[in-house]
C-alpha cells in the first residue's frame, strides 16, 4: 500500500459519503479499478462512475444504472 494508493483509491479516497433516494454516492476521484472493486465488495449491487468521477452503489435491478450526478 502506497501513500498515492490510500489517499487517492475507493474507500479511502472518498472525500465525501452520501445516501440520495437509496443510492450511496462517494465523492472523489475514481476509475474502473475502483469500479471493480465496489463489485466485489456490494454484490448485487450495481456501482457506476458518475460525470463528477465519483462512484454511485445503486441498489440491485436489471441493467446498467443511470447516475444520478450527470455533470449538467
Amino acid at each position: 500500500m502506497t501513500v498515492d494508493a490510500l489517499l487517492n483509491r475507493w474507500l479511502t479516497g472518498a472525500q465525501k459519503v452520501e445516501l440520495v433516494s437509496g443510492v450511496l454516492i462517494f465523492t472523489g476521484h475514481f476509475d474502473e479499478r475502483d469500479l471493480a472493486t465496489a463489485r466485489r465488495t456490494y454484490p448485487g449491487r450495481r456501482p457506476v462512475l458518475n460525470a463528477d468521477g465519483g462512484l454511485e452503489i445503486n441498489p440491485g435491478g436489471a441493467g446498467e444504472p443511470t447516475p444520478l450526478v450527470t455533470g449538467l
